[in-house]
């Protein structure tokens, strides 16, 4: 299908081989994003999937293996009792092209290599120090992820960058970076942009809300995979976040600022928000909150969420800890009733804070969303823990592999 090769089809008359071929250049990216998220591990799956015959299917996964994007096992066995030829088997490259994923928050920045699969391939130390110059802090984690490159010898096709803030588009503009101290509407995806192509990589470069990305990143890889409504909520370092997908991609309404989850109120008397209500998720069901509810004073030796996390897993037994459990359970159960009397997801995961919060008394959190939802009393929607450790920065790399999902073909060429 590339220029240069032979195509491996059957030779038939001149507008069967023009239909074979366009149907399987059309075919090309579909068929990726099949291997790419597991649901096509051999080559019988894919032409099902795909609803082209074999032959085509044959030449599709001969062109991604040509392109260095997966590998086709020449040698496949049967499974056993199995009838019939054995399928191929399909795998992505392991020695493919990456992109680079970075991930700020507001006790850090992080730069990862990510290959097909969501797999990453290199992570550099992460850094805890964040400027208030958002040029400084993407211009040090891209050099970081260009160091990873020259190490690792990997070749680069695109850049993804997840921050803790919505993104408004068409602009890249972080509107609310409240945990950081960042200047409200920075040009962030501008400006990553620029530092991608000062360090001389090359492909595209994106940026996106770091809850929205691991949502996507779960629904690819993770918790969230097989679920067509999946509503994620999660609390990191500091804040709550939450995303919505919608049969496969992200709902980021008219300008890219969809479920703002984080400004529903769940305690009227509670805490001042950044966004000038009072007890909101933001603040109430954060690992600030949880310190506090906890009467535990946060620590500089590390961060909130580290030590939120630590405080549950291993003090559990301490009232206060269990009290604070509770106190945040209950607001965050709340919260989630609300959304899903609004949403009807089949299926809500938590990440940070909140999967522990979740592990730590799942049947208090499911029965506070049971009981104030309509449809939790009804239909029982489940409530999951992420399951990827670095998702948000799994989902930047989503971000920046799209356009080789979309057309492996021109993405690459």
């Amino acid at each position: 299908m590339s220029g240069g090769k032979a195509d491996p089809r059957p030779a038939g008359d001149g507008t069967t081989s023009r239909a074979r071929l366009d149907r399987g250049r059309g075919a090309l990216g579909p068929a990726l994003e099949l291997v790419h998220t597991g649901r096509a591990p051999t080559r019988a799956v894919l032409t099902a999937e795909l609803g082209v015959t074999r032959a085509t299917a044959g030449a599709v996964a001969a062109e991604l293996e040509a392109l260095g994007l997966i590998r086709v096992d020449a040698r496949p066995g049967a499974a056993a009792g199995s009838q019939g030829r054995p399928s191929h088997r399909l795998a992505l490259a392991e020695d493919g092209p990456v992109v680079l994923a970075a991930q700020v928050h507001a006790d850090g920045f992080r730069a990862a290599l990510v290959g097909l699969g969501g797999q990453i391939v290199a992570t550099a130390p992460g850094c805890e120090a964040v400027d208030a110059d958002p040029a400084k802090v993407l211009g040090s984690v891209v050099q970081a992820g260009a160091d990873l490159l020259r190490e690792t010898g990997r070749r680069c096709v695109g850049a993804g960058l997840a921050v803790p803030s919505a993104v408004a588009e068409p602009d890249g503009l972080a509107l609310n970076p409240l945990h950081l101290a960042w200047p409200a509407g920075a040009p962030v995806r501008r400006i990553f942009a620029e530092c991608v192509r000062a360090a001389g990589l090359t492909g595209p470069a994106f940026a996106g809300n770091d809850v929205n990305l691991a949502a996507l990143a779960e629904h690819r890889h993770g918790a969230g995979r097989g679920a067509r409504d999946l509503l994620c909520v999660a609390t990191g370092h500091r804040g709550v976040g939450g995303a919505l997908v919608l049969d496969g991609r992200l709902h980021t309404g008219s300008s890219g600022l969809a479920l703002e989850v984080g400004h529903l109120t769940v305690n009227p008397e509670g805490r001042p928000c950044h966004c000038g209500s009072r007890g909101c998720l933001d603040v109430e069901a954060d690992p600030l909150a949880f310190l506090t509810a906890a009467g535990r004073e946060p620590g500089p030796e590390v961060s909130l969420l580290q030590e939120s996390n630590e405080l549950i897993r291993h003090h559990y037994d301490d009232p206060s800890v269990r009290e604070a459990v509770e106190a945040l359970i209950d607001r965050l159960g709340l919260g989630l009733a609300g959304l899903v009397n609004i949403l009807n997801p089949d299926r809500i995961i938590l990440g940070g804070l909140h999967r522990t919060l979740l592990d730590a008394d799942p049947d208090r959190l499911r029965a506070v969303v049971a009981d104030r939802s309509l449809w939790g009393q009804s239909g029982g929607v489940p409530i999951l823990a992420c399951t990827l450790d670095h998702n948000s920065l799994v989902g930047a790399a989503e971000l920046a592999w799209q356009p080789v999902l979309d057309d492996p073909l021109a993405a690459l060429s």
